[in-house]
């Protein structure tokens, strides 16, 4: 039965192999988990789903499969709400909940299609009817081993069904990113090696020297995992940037968890001549353009973040800033750090939809040869793509 759901799957745009299909197999076999619907969910999500990205179309596909509630009857068989409100709760004894039947799963879907015609009124506390505070399977805010909860909230968790509810988090690759997602989007970007001192238990080396050694413990040490890759983020900060603060500071955070190699620099609308490191010292503490050309090794990922959005002049001429007279033109600088960092790419916060709107969008755009991105979970993920290839 569930070769279907494998290909019920991989119709759905998941990237499932056979490898995790027979883990999963495995997994029933050795008993795992029990006869429960929602501890199959979370072992099949668990084995079958590499990327959170994709845990919206797992629920989407696992509920189609499975026949969730509002696929098994008719979408107009609307429950009155004043059915569902709870008034009252009945306390039972452990001798009496365990006096409490079983329906089994195909029972229970057959027995709510019945009540569904038959039912005309509001129950509370019985045991037979779609009702709140009683001993019926049907309903919610009462107890029963197995049943269909119906509105409210679960609360014995002993539920095999969910009345038209999704009760798990969507993940839309267009969504805004929190910072948790962009962590998730940014690992695309790693390149592991181990370097600097001895400081982590090797342990298969220290297996196999300890039996070459005639059992005698000979323990071996190795250089920690780390994250090889370096990344410069310039950051373009106050006027129109404004409006993403909140989405370029998740952005920020973010990457500095996942990046421990990365150095960051402030700019204004456009980078120039300078950059500065703390916005309260921009005017006392600056770094000249050039140095940071010449500091950091080509093989660094360059990452723009900014909206792009400003006079053209302030790309295109010189003395087009608007803070200063700057001797050349934004354009050549951006030209520069182009040359010197040949992995680039611009992050853009502003919605893609009205990149078409702002001319110096644009302008960006062709000087950073079309490697611009949108701040969702989709586009973040192509940037990392590109800069890892």
């Amino acid at each position: 039965m569930l070769i279907d759901f494998f290909f019920t799957l991989k119709d759905a745009k998941i990237p499932v192999s056979i490898k995790e299909f027979l883990i999963l197999l495995e997994a029933m076999q050795k008993n795992v988990i029990g006869n429960s619907v929602d501890e199959f969910y979370f072992l099949s999500r668990i084995t079958l789903v590499k990327d959170e990205a994709h845990f919206d179309k797992f629920d989407k596909a696992f509920g189609l499969y499975f026949k969730g509630i509002d696929a098994v009857f008719e979408k107009n068989a609307d429950i009155p709400l004043d059915w569902l409100m709870k008034r009252m709760q009945r306390e039972l004894t452990d001798e009496q909940k365990l006096q409490l039947e079983k329906f089994g799963y195909d029972k229970l879907m057959d027995r709510l299609k019945q009540l569904l015609d038959e039912q005309k009124g509001r129950h509370e506390g019985g045991n037979k009817w779609i009702g709140t505070g009683g001993t019926s399977p049907f309903g919610n805010g009462g107890t029963n081993p197995e049943g269909i909860r119906i509105g409210g909230e679960g609360g014995k968790r002993t539920a095999v069904k969910v009345w038209e509810a999704r009760a798990y988090r969507d993940y839309d690759a267009e969504r805004e990113l929190g910072t948790r997602n962009i962590k998730v989007a940014l690992r695309r970007l790693r390149k592991f090696a181990r370097e600097g001192a001895d400081e982590e238990l090797a342990l298969d080396d220290t297996i196999r020297a300890t039996a070459n050694n005639a059992g005698y413990l000979d323990i071996r040490m190795q250089p920690e995992r780390r994250n090889k890759i370096k990344v410069l983020m310039l950051l373009d900060v106050g006027g129109t940037m404004d409006d993403h603060i909140a989405r370029t500071e998740e952005l920020f955070s973010a990457s500095k968890t996942e990046f421990k190699n990365m150095e960051f620099f402030y700019f204004h609308n456009c980078v120039y001549d300078y950059l500065w490191k703390n916005n309260r010292r921009r005017h006392a503490e600056r770094f000249p353009t050039w140095d940071i050309l010449r500091k950091y090794p080509a093989d660094t990922k360059l990452i723009f973040v900014g909206d792009a959005t400003m006079s053209p002049y302030e790309i295109l001429q010189p003395g087009g800033s608007v803070e200063y007279d700057n001797p050349e033109a934004g354009a050549a600088w951006l030209q520069r750090f182009t040359s010197a960092f040949p992995k680039f790419i611009w992050l853009n916060p502003e919605p893609e939809g009205l990149w078409q709107y702002r001319q110096s969008i644009a302008v960006i755009q062709q000087l950073m040869s079309h490697r611009m991105f949108p701040v969702t979970i989709e586009g973040l993920e192509r940037g990392m793509r590109l800069l890892s290839k």
